[in-house]
């Protein structure tokens, strides 16, 4: 095997292995939900350790137009709640994705107040910092850079315009999202964004803060369907 070809498997790995290891603990919690709980602290600190193994094979990020990111998050937060309370006002039973399972609610489900927020901080440390680098560097990095260049997804630009791959990295994007619609506007949104600013950086901010305000507004509000 050549070098070439051996960096090029790593890379695909790097990218692939977080989100595959993700996806697949999310099933397994979904399919078993006695495992619900060990497989979300599993699959948040085992995509933690895989980002950072791998960081060197990774794009370097550029952190402009973060806080341009800061609003438009803020904004996705507001159309992610807004829209989907409009559906479940209007239309109670649209069709869900295959898989989505019930809400957890932690405050029922754990014996002790402190139990349960010990749970919450994982998870709403994960949505915060975790999900954002994994997918971002995952949907709109690898796979759109993918689509763009198939041969080799480096001689694809970060955030290099293609509209296939808009259009599949958009799909992709909302087909892991229970609340679809909602994650549509969303990922047309941020894809948006990735095509005029070319920030990775921004990207991972804007889903950032909208991870953290929904888990804020979840929180607040008692609506665990958000999580």
């Amino acid at each position: 095997m050549s070098t070439d070809a051996h960096s090029s498997r790593n890379d695909d790995t790097a990218y692939i292995a977080p989100m595959a290891t993700f996806l697949v603990l999310t099933w397994a919690g979904g399919q078993w939900p006695g495992f619900f709980v060990a497989s979300y602290i599993l699959k948040t600190f085992l995509t933690a350790a895989l980002l950072i193994w791998f960081r060197r094979c990774y794009t370097r990020i550029s952190w402009q137009w973060s806080m341009l990111a800061v609003v438009l998050g803020s904004i996705g937060l507001m159309q992610w709640v807004g829209v989907e309370e409009l559906l479940l006002k209007y239309w109670k039973h649209y069709p869900k994705i295959p898989g989505a399972t019930d809400p957890f609610q932690p405050f029922t489900y754990f014996s002790t107040p402190a139990r349960a927020w010990a749970f919450i901080i994982i998870r709403w440390s994960g949505a915060t910092l975790v999900v954002p680098f994994m997918e971002e560097l995952f949907w709109r990095d690898y796979l759109w850079r993918t689509v763009t260049a198939p041969n080799n997804f480096k001689l694809a630009k970060v955030g290099e315009w293609d509209l296939q791959a808009f259009l599949v990295v958009t799909l992709f994007f909302t087909s892991v999202h229970p609340q679809w619609i909602t994650a549509l506007i969303w990922g047309l949104s941020i894809g948006l964004l990735l095509v005029w600013k070319k920030s990775l950086g921004a990207c991972i901010v804007m889903h950032a803060v909208t991870n953290f305000l929904l888990g804020a507004y979840t929180l607040y509000t008692g609506k665990w369907y958000y999580w």
